[in-house]
């Protein structure tokens, strides 16, 4: 099968760029051919802000280039990872222009939200969910704290539910979990060309030893990941327990002021792939403290793979992912009083916490496998394809 992967790279790398990477190598693993159409979010500070808003609602250039490219390498499935902001929904019309079936992956929630996480002022925030346009995003300036900028993608959200976009011009949806999928139901979205299919890895890490006695953060430093809890966690734990943090972001500030004050907090910045897999794997758990509904946390496979149990905010996807006393631990979120307790919990009982190192590394066996999830993406294919004959059959009749 021949698959054009396109995808707008964000300005700081995260999770869905990775999980855009390990799609790819799955699918040449197994013999696909993978065409690929990038673009970076760094293209936009050369632009004007008109100009930037306009092609965030409809970029006429990527149009035009993406349906050569369509022409050109005649792909059977063109599948959209991120088209925000400059690709642009343009992007499923010109597939659709040349005949070819299209998949959107939902990593977050921007087709319903402005700020695409469904959090405002630090609480949960639904107000817009299912709406037919986000307008209180705009005076809540939901998107990076702008007026101006939560106008540009209200407006887009606006302009192309009235156009039909969200139900019409995409063929299959993929939402990471099934809270996903409900969430998006609940937005509007077709229910029926809705599928479910989790991240994983391309590659297995290997199981880790777990043997150091410590607890990890890996990813943004930012608020909406629970930063705040995590600080203050250690701050009820004293020198308890070690905690390692890894990753960078708007709050490296905060967080390189608590390892300055309490010495049982390491910060370690951005690391490469390996080192993040060599914490993870000799950490005694990993921590997702979250105050966000997340997509679908890679980090969690990561642990999984390692065998590391994961302590979480029980919300969201994380509820699903994780099984309580069997893969991991969960506390209220932004309670860092119960993230405390939770890590201190985890690590009473040596015999307990190897029974779930082993349950972790069964469930990412089960589920979380390059070999498990290339058959999940071969039936969503193979059902766009039916839907894409069956468009061209009642327009030939």
């Amino acid at each position: 099968m021949k698959v054009l992967v396109a995808h707008n790279f964000y300005k700081q790398s995260g999770g869905e760029d990775l999980c855009v990477a390990s799609e790819i190598a799955m699918l040449r693993q197994n013999g696909d051919e993978v065409i690929e159409y990038f673009l970076h979010n760094d293209a936009v500070d050369n632009m004007w802000k008109i100009e930037a808003a306009a092609r965030t609602i409809w970029n006429p250039a990527s149009f035009k280039k993406l349906r050569k490219l369509f022409r050109e390498t005649q792909p059977d499935i063109a599948h959209f990872h991120n088209t925000f902001p400059l690709m642009s929904p343009a992007a499923y019309y010109a597939a659709r222009a040349e005949g070819v079936g299209v998949v959107q992956t939902l990593h977050n929630f921007r087709l319903t939200c402005a700020g695409a996480l469904l959090l405002r002022d630090g609480s949960i925030c639904e107000d817009c969910l299912g709406s037919y346009a986000p307008w209180s995003g705009i005076w809540r300036k939901c998107y990076r704290g702008s007026h101006t900028a939560s106008a540009t993608v209200t407006t887009m959200l606006a302009a192309h539910r009235a156009a039909g976009t969200w139900q019409d011009a995409v063929d299959i949806y993929i939402a990471l979990t099934e809270f996903g999928r409900h969430k998006f139901i609940s937005a509007g979205l077709p229910h029926d060309r809705i599928m479910v299919k989790p991240n994983f890895l391309d590659q297995d890490p290997g199981l880790g030893s777990g043997g150091k006695g410590f607890g990890v953060y890996v990813g943004r430093l930012s608020h909406e990941k629970g930063i705040g809890t995590l600080l203050d966690a250690w701050r009820h734990l004293g020198g308890e327990i070690p905690l390692k943090i890894i990753g960078d972001g708007p709050m490296a500030a905060q967080v390189e002021a608590a390892a300055s004050q309490n010495s049982s907090i390491k910060w370690l910045g951005q690391l490469s792939a390996d080192l993040v897999y060599e914490y993870i794997g000799h950490a005694a758990f990993l921590i997702v403290p979250s105050i966000c509904f997340e997509g679908f946390p890679r980090v969690i496979v990561e642990a999984f793979a390692k065998g590391t149990p994961v302590i979480a905010s029980r919300m969201g996807a994380m509820a699903e992912l994780i099984e309580e006393d069997y893969t991991g631990l969960f506390f209220r979120p932004g309670d860092g009083s119960d993230l405390a307790s939770a890590a201190r919990r985890i690590l009473v009982g040596p015999t307990k916490l190897q029974q779930m190192r082993r349950s972790a590394r069964m469930k990412f066996e089960n589920d979380f496998t390059s070999d498990r999830n290339y058959e999940e993406i071969k039936k969503i294919y193979a059902r766009v394809l039916d839907i894409q004959a069956g468009r061209e059959t009642s327009s030939v009749s």
